[in-house]
């Protein structure tokens, strides 16, 4: 086996000890939302915006996925709220959590530093597709930011490998996108999300999470960008 296919087999082992798999119930005793993350490992932050999806009902029904950007970590739920899967993910390379204006007009490769943003908020996502005919998530289509596979390429090796480590800090590779273990996103995104609508939620790294979701208004306003994506193609795949 060649060092790519140790690498994916590792990245992919990595993925499963960190997989759970649909819980149905998703109530409590007391008819409160009950939070599935709280049996994982997961982050404060990551509870806290669980719990806030819950309690304001916000999920309207949808599969959606919550993205920790501090944690570098992602959780995809399905349209009953039951935790479908979770996974290191590999983020944007420049820490922030405001896009730069232009950047998802720009080709990927003459993005500066700065551009390679994963950008913080509320998205509404939609199944497509990459100018290479790659199946994609794409968070929010005008900044060419999409939840996708490690693709193969130069930097395969080395996304692999880091994806495959515990440290945060390592997963800061992207031009901006979201990019999950090809086995992750096969068995898991995919069937969730590549089929119609879903709501993303990015959490911040740049102030409290409580800032940004807070107030449903707040949650509603950063998520500027909910276009008709279905089927559109981008140039970009970052």
């Amino acid at each position: 086996m060649n060092i790519w296919g140790r690498l994916a087999v590792a990245a992919s082992v990595a993925w499963s000890a960190s997989t759970a798999f649909a819980l149905t119930d998703t109530s409590s005793r007391h008819g409160e939302p009950a939070s599935v993350l709280a049996s994982v490992d997961a982050s404060s932050d990551a509870r806290y915006v669980e719990h806030w999806i819950r309690a304001k009902g916000d999920d309207h029904g949808r599969p959606f996925v919550i993205v920790d950007k501090k944690a570098a970590r992602i959780y995809v739920f399905g349209a009953g709220g039951g935790l479908v899967g979770m996974s290191h993910t590999l983020l944007g390379q420049s820490r922030g959590d405001i896009p730069v204006p232009g950047a998802g007009q720009k080709n990927p490769a003459s993005l500066l530093p700065d551009e390679r943003k994963t950008p913080a908020g509320r998205f509404d996502s939609q199944p497509g597709r990459n100018l290479h005919g790659e199946a994609v998530v794409w968070v929010d289509y005008d900044t060419g930011i999409a939840i996708h596979r490690v693709r193969p390429g130069q930097s395969q090796a080395q996304r692999l490998n880091n994806l495959a480590t515990d440290d945060p800090d390592n997963k800061r590779m992207s031009l901006g996108c979201v990019v999950v273990p090809e086995p992750f996103f096969l068995s898991v995104v995919l069937p969730t999300l590549g089929h119609g609508h879903g709501t993303v939620y990015v959490l911040p790294e740049d102030e409290p999470v409580q800032a940004m979701f807070d107030d449903p208004r707040a949650g509603a306003a950063v998520a500027a960008h909910r276009p008709d994506a279905g089927g559109r193609v981008s140039v970009s795949v970052r």
